[in-house]
């Protein structure tokens, strides 16, 4: 079942979902930009609830200051430059998602925090400081923003979460290089990431899609 509001677009996989996916698009897109995928997943017949949220529209500054969706502002073309403001205040948006999702049947422990490009970003971010163990964060095409903080700022229940890390060898947009850095970081902090690369730019392959639904189907496909 297909819902959508002006909030985003859910679709339930079958009636009383115990699950759910929290999925954050990219820059300049939309909820629209992931949710045909849900059927090219293939996913056994278990009930869970993937919720893809629109982003705020806001000015982006790499961008001559033009209004799109985006989770967060980007100054420069480096992604070094991260607005703190905008990254918190998109972290607590999600973390409204996930106790609404609580509420409506999804423990934290069955909770998937997923996102390309801004929108893994904003799961990392998010997932790493959640004070509950949720289910894992799958982060595509992206890397960890505000690294140096989190070290101080992540929280233990959380060290052991599943990181499904993927990116395109050839993407322009975000440096497999970025990504890898953000790799090396989590894993010096303990966390464990599983990565994936890909010959593709910065986008979505279907050997890629083959690989999260592997993914999912192990952390709560059953």
């Amino acid at each position: 079942m297909k819902t959508e509001s002006k909030a985003g677009i859910e679709i339930e996989t079958a009636a009383n979902p115990q699950a759910s996916v929290i999925w954050l698009h990219g820059l300049g897109a939309d909820g629209n930009d992931f949710a045909a995928i849900v059927p090219e997943l293939d996913l056994p017949p278990v009930a869970i609830r993937f919720i893809f949220p629109h982003a705020p529209m806001q000015p982006v500054t790499i961008n001559g200051g033009m209004v799109m969706r985006a989770w967060y502002d980007i100054t420069n073309s480096t992604l070094r430059r991260e607005d703190e403001q905008g990254v918190r205040a998109s972290q607590t948006a999600i973390e409204n998602l996930i106790a609404r999702e609580k509420t409506r049947g999804s423990p934290a422990s069955r909770i998937i925090l997923a996102g390309f490009s801004q929108g893994g970003a904003i799961a990392l971010h998010t997932g790493l400081r959640h004070p509950e163990r949720l289910a894992g964060i799958m982060a595509l095409s992206t890397y960890v923003p505000m690294a140096d903080l989190l070290p101080a700022e992540s929280t233990m229940i959380n060290r052991d979460i599943p990181i499904f890390m993927a990116h395109g060898s050839a993407d322009p947009v975000i440096p497999i290089e970025r990504a890898q850095r953000s790799k090396a970081v989590l894993e010096q902090l303990g966390y464990g990431v599983e990565w994936h690369d890909y010959p593709m730019p910065h986008s979505v392959c279907a050997e890629e899609i083959t690989d999260i639904s592997t993914w999912l189907q192990q952390i709560i496909g059953k």
